[in-house]
């Protein structure tokens, strides 16, 4: 099978979708299948072209780490604002749909894969099959369009407001549209799954995320002594979904209740100065140690007691369940999750700790002072023995080339 990729995110760059995308390709390689990627030159966290990259490799294409042919395209350099962030993907989804029609004598894709985060790549993923004749499949890693109600100041001007409730409800319909019109569209959790189905979307399959191998994975640190501080970690994007300024909140309350607490957050986003800023202001017990490479992330695990899973309480993250929440259930951490719906589920099933209602920091607050004075205690049997049978990279890309078989052997040439 040909497959042709079209993503906003790859290696080298580090991240969930790329750690994801790394591994399915990987497998799909390996099981024979034939890989392009359309990607744009390697730019994420900072917005900016990686130190050590070539800009010239734009424009061309070279052998990827597992044998796919990578096409680099050209992108906008963004600041994290929603706009450089739309913007660069806007004009790297343009130049995806100019190189794939340029070199289509040569990508013959029997499927086009177009991935989200990045919405404007769904659009040019329409275009692309609908100009190759090829199925399309959508994989929506979040819950789009409904995470967009989140989306907005509530204390902007009112003519703002309108301009930006008109733009999100046009948002909204494009993506439904696009939702609708793929040949099978890929989820990560079975609750946004159902959800598309109840829209009218035919065909849905859920591959989640899996749980990614560190570099230097080490084993969970000893329990702690009652005497020592009660440590927190968070890694991940500090985004505008994620909502540490609740968590932040929650460790100043512990503090002020006489808990010995430190919440760690390693990583960067959109939010990470005003989450630097609010820190501040509380003088909260908070360490903002910014992005590290991944080889030091298991430094970090080895070095809390319970690892933080947060998001908003927007509409449709009650039907996300974040990439690194399948790392701590690996790791057999113990959770403190500032979530609901399917993650929440997860982390009761699973043993693997507590989950508090989102944007609540009184009551996580309580749920940290608890767990000072008993320890954690996280059922590491039963998180592995769920991890094993929902969230593993051979299970993961066994999915999906289930489903790209199916839709194959189904597809009526044109």
């Amino acid at each position: 099978m040909r497959i042709l990729l079209l993503t906003h995110y790859y290696p080298p760059e580090t991240g969930p979708p790329q750690l994801r995308w790394s591994a399915l390709v990987r497998d799909l390689v390996g099981a024979g299948h034939e890989v392009d990627v359309i990607t744009p030159a390697p730019h994420y966290p900072t917005g900016q072209l990686l130190p050590g990259e070539d800009p010239a490799q734009v424009g061309h294409r070279h052998t990827g780490e597992h044998g796919e042919t990578v096409h680099r395209v050209p992108f906008r350099p963004s600041t994290g604002t929603a706009l450089s962030l739309l913007l660069d993907q806007g004009l790297t989804a343009a130049h995806s749909m100019v190189t794939a029609w340029r070199r289509r004598a040569d990508l013959r894709p029997d499927v086009v894969i177009a991935t989200v985060p990045g919405i404007p790549t769904a659009a040019a993923g329409r275009a692309v099959a609908t100009l190759l004749r090829a199925p399309l499949v959508l994989e929506m890693r979040d819950a789009w369009p409904d995470i967009l109600g989140g989306v907005g100041d509530p204390g902007a001007h009112p003519a703002r407001r309108a301009v930006r409730g008109l733009v999100l409800a046009t948002a909204r319909t494009a993506v439904t549209l696009l939702q609708r019109s793929a040949d099978l569209v890929v989820t990560t959790t079975d609750s946004f799954g159902e959800t598309l189905r109840e829209r009218g979307v035919g065909r849905v399959v859920t591959v989640r995320n899996a749980h990614h191998e560190l570099p230097g994975e080490a084993a969970p640190r000893p329990e702690r002594s009652g005497t020592s501080p009660l440590r927190v970690i968070y890694v991940g994007t500090v985004g505008r979904a994620h909502g540490l300024e609740t968590s932040v909140r929650a460790a100043h309350l512990a503090r002020q209740a006489g808990v010995d607490v430190v919440l760690r957050v390693v990583g960067t986003g959109a939010r990470l100065a005003p989450v630097r800023q609010l820190v501040r202001e509380l003088q909260a017990p908070v360490e903002l140690v910014g992005p590290v490479p991944r080889e030091e992330v298991a430094e970090h695990y080895a070095w809390c007691d319970t690892f933080l899973v947060s998001l908003r309480d927007w509409p449709g993250l009650c039907r996300t369940v974040p990439s690194k929440l399948y790392e701590a259930l690996a790791l057999g951490l113990h959770v403190s999750a500032s979530v609901a719906g399917e993650a929440a589920e997860i982390v009761e099933r699973t043993g693997a700790g507590f989950a508090v209602p989102p944007e609540d920091a009184e009551t996580l607050a309580a749920a940290w002072r608890e767990l000072a004075a008993r320890g954690p205690s996280p059922d590491r049997p039963r998180m592995r023995a769920w991890l094993e049978e929902h969230a593993t990279e051979s299970g993961a890309s066994a999915r999906l080339m289930e489903a790209l078989a199916s839709l194959t052997r189904q597809r009526v040439p044109a």
